[in-house]
């Protein structure tokens, strides 16, 4: 599910203007999407986004902190306080969007500022997202993503996803 909704987010950003690398790998570490997009007299925009699809979660988005999983906790339990989800959510949100190698990579394709966001789907806590965005990720809604997508006078009508995209929105995308 997450590659797939990975190429529906690329394909939204391709249809803005913005040129995408997915799935870039640093070692053992992966940045789902890396956008920039060229604005006349002005910065390029540069996006971060990570990706996180779900249908019907059973889990949290972040891990139990490690410490706890050092004393034998698994690392995908539901059963968390709220301090070890608040612990376990600022570990998943350095890992993903502050390790050193990545913002070293990205400096490297545009030393300008990066955004951090992150496209959700459905999800098992609503406080969760809520402690994601208050490590300054913005949380966009993988459903307002496809909606876009629907909508007429996107700057490229398609792009290499388009097929996909007209079948996930049965053909009412704009022409």
């Amino acid at each position: 599910m997450a590659l797939l909704a990975e190429e529906v987010v690329e394909e939204w950003l391709r249809r803005s203007g913005y040129f995408t690398l997915r799935g870039v790998k640093i070692g053992v570490d992966e940045i789902d999407l890396l956008a920039v997009r060229h604005r006349q007299g002005l910065q390029p925009e540069c996006r971060h986004l990570e990706v996180q699809a779900s249908v019907r979660p059973v889990s949290y988005i972040s891990r139990v902190p490690k410490a706890e999983q050092k004393k034998g906790r698994a690392a995908n339990s539901a059963k968390r306080s709220d301090e070890e989800l608040s612990e376990g959510v600022a570990e998943w949100v350095h890992k993903k969007f502050y390790r050193p190698k990545k913002i070293e990579l990205m400096k490297s394709l545009w030393p300008g500022e990066w955004t951090k966001e992150l496209v959700l789907h459905n999800v098992k806590s609503d406080h969760e997202v809520d402690l994601i965005r208050s490590h300054g990720v913005e949380v966009i809604s993988l459903r307002s993503i496809v909606e876009d997508l629907r909508k007429p006078g996107p700057l490229v009508s398609s792009a290499a996803g388009g097929d996909f995209i007209e079948l996930i929105t049965l053909g009412t995308t704009a022409a």
